[in-house]
């Protein structure tokens, strides 16, 4: 159930959210802001074409833990300065028997980000780029939690339940810094950097979730790192 202070809850951490982004703009050289968001006076036209690229590293983890994500980005260039990004994937967890908890934890769904990197690099139109940007990111998801019987010391009663397709949503931020460098023809190799801040969260009636997909492991925040094969088109 969605209360007052819960809305609360997620407007105060949406503001600090926000707060943050601005704080680290306000950080940098008045210089440095300007030619961030003014687009430089050359004979390159806007539009520079667009890219697609894969994140190994969280297909790596699917495919050797019980968590992760296969996913991509389309980016567009625009005057190799400014990038709006969009990306998408399936995030899924199998977490079984988990050893606190004794409780196994199932999700198979989507997840959607949204936003800009920026190029920082004083040329802008090198092959190789340093970029910073944010994302506007979600995913509504369903879990499977289930619990085995364990005897209850006092009851002497069995105490296990199954809760199926439990509706739970989170909406969250990430701030980003990567680069990525051209290894061969419109092949580039990359990495980023990313943290994550939760705004608004749904859980369902149980409770925290153990893992939500495209943002991790559940909690407040999180920092994740990727390594990405770009293709430019």
């Amino acid at each position: 159930m969605i209360t007052l202070s819960s809305i609360s809850t997620s407007t105060s951490r949406m503001r600090q959210s926000v707060s943050l982004l601005l704080l680290l703009l306000t950080a940098l050289p008045s210089q440095a802001q300007l030619k961030m968001f003014r687009m430089e006076q050359d004979s390159i036209p806007l539009f520079r074409g667009f890219s697609v690229s894969f994140d190994l590293v969280s297909a790596g983890m699917l495919t050797m833990g019980d968590h992760g994500e296969i996913g991509g980005a389309l980016r567009i260039n625009l005057h190799d300065q400014w990038f709006p990004v969009f990306e998408t994937g399936i995030g899924r967890a199998n977490h079984e028997h988990d050893e606190v908890t004794t409780i196994t934890y199932k999700t198979t769904a989507p997840y959607f980000r949204i936003g800009m990197d920026w190029n920082i690099l004083k040329n802008k139109h090198q092959a190789n780029r340093i970029y910073a940007g944010f994302r506007y990111a979600f995913t509504y998801y369903k879990v499977d939690i289930i619990r085995d019987d364990l005897d209850d010391p006092v009851w002497k009663e069995k105490s296990g339940f199954a809760i199926e397709g439990m509706a739970c949503s989170m909406h969250w931020l990430e701030l980003v810094i990567g680069l990525d460098a051209k290894i061969v023809g419109p092949v580039h190799l990359g990495w980023d950097v990313r943290y994550k801040r939760r705004l608004t969260h749904h859980e369902g009636e149980i409770g925290n979730t153990w893992y939500v997909p495209g943002f991790g492991i559940y909690d407040r925040d999180t920092f994740s790192a990727g390594f990405n094969v770009i293709v430019d088109i």
